[in-house]
Formats: C-alpha cells, sequence, structure tokens
C-alpha cells in the first residue's frame, strides 16, 4: 500500500509540474500594428530629432517555450515617415536619403533569435533599405499584460552603412547613429 502511495505521488507531482510548464508556455503569431509603434532619433547640429514611420507589417510566429524556432518580420512603407515637418518628410524621400521612389520599403527578416534569460531575446537577421542588405541584431524585451504581448525593441544602425544622407548630406551635421525603437504588440493565441 506504501508503495502505491508514493507511486500515485509521483504521478501527481509530474502531472502538476508538466501541466504548470506547459501552462506558461504562450504564442504570438499575429502583430497588431495599429497598437504597435516604430521610431527613430537622430542628432542634428546639437539637437535631438524624434520621427516615426505610420505603416508597417509585422509577421510573427512566436512560442515562448521554443523561442529558437521563432520568426519575425517587419516590412515597413519609407514615405509614411513623420520627422517632425513637412519639409523634412520630403526631403528624407528623395534619392539622397531613402530614395522612396526606386527603394519604397525597408524590410527585416530574422534568421534567429536566442533567449538570453528573463523575458529577453536576441533577434539576428537581415535588415535591407536602399537595396543594401546588413546582418543586424536587435536585443527585445518580451512584456505580458495579460492576453497581449508586447516585444519592445531597439537598435542602432549607421546610415553611411545604407548610404543613406550620401553627398552633400554625409558630413556630421546630422548623426550617423540613427537609434530605431520598437513597440510590437500580439495578442496571445
Amino acid at each position: 500500500m506504501k508503495a502505491r502511495f508514493s507511486h500515485s505521488i509521483a504521478w501527481v507531482t509530474v502531472l502538476t509540474f508538466g501541466v504548470l510548464a506547459c501552462a506558461d508556455a504562450v504564442e504570438y503569431k499575429q502583430v497588431n500594428a495599429a497598437a504597435s509603434t516604430l521610431s527613430f532619433t537622430y542628432q542634428q547640429f546639437t539637437s535631438r530629432v524624434y520621427g516615426t514611420f505610420s505603416r508597417f507589417e509585422g509577421t510573427l510566429d512566436f512560442d515562448t517555450s521554443n523561442p529558437s524556432a521563432a520568426r519575425a518580420g517587419l516590412t515597413i512603407e519609407l514615405d509614411s515617415i513623420d520627422a517632425g515637418s513637412r519639409d523634412a518628410n520630403e526631403e528624407l524621400k528623395k534619392p539622397a536619403w531613402f530614395d522612396t521612389l526606386n527603394s519604397p520599403v525597408a524590410t527585416f527578416a530574422s534568421t534567429a533569435v536566442k533567449a538570453l534569460g528573463d523575458h529577453r531575446y536576441l533577434f539576428t537577421g537581415t535588415l535591407t533599405l536602399r537595396g543594401i542588405t546588413q546582418v543586424v541584431e536587435v536585443p527585445v524585451l518580451l512584456k505580458a499584460d495579460r492576453a497581449i504581448g508586447i516585444f519592445d525593441g531597439q537598435l542602432t544602425l549607421k546610415r553611411s552603412d545604407f548610404k543613406i544622407g550620401e553627398g552633400e548630406f554625409a558630413d556630421t551635421v546630422v548623426s550617423d547613429d540613427i537609434h530605431i525603437r520598437f513597440r510590437m504588440v500580439a495578442p496571445q493565441q
């Protein structure tokens, strides 16, 4: 009888902890673009400039129990830029900057995801802008808020790596470092 009782306790323990471990696993498969944001900052002369992109589409296939199998993508419509003024917006669409006529979108496609602990992940992938592709690493923090996942991330890119602001704009009037921040919102599946 004692052996049966111990055996039963062992099974209850395994099942309980197994169910609890699975209960923590959450999947996110759809980005809510309306609730998400994509912004950037840079220095111009001695001022910090803030801007946003209003049109972008994110794709996501993320399971917290298997982050290394995750995939993420982002397509940004570059002519949706808002750098604070109509003149700045029109200037940034020109060939010296984003050249939106010939390169209307920028894309990111993940190639690997590494769990760093404490809901932090490192997304590695390719960023294509103005026809130039570079490998980038993007640290991301996943915050769960009820049945919503909020993926907060940031990266710094060099505009010179993508030939943005060439020619007369290649000087230091506009910083080479552009700081990108995003907040992608996805419901649990």
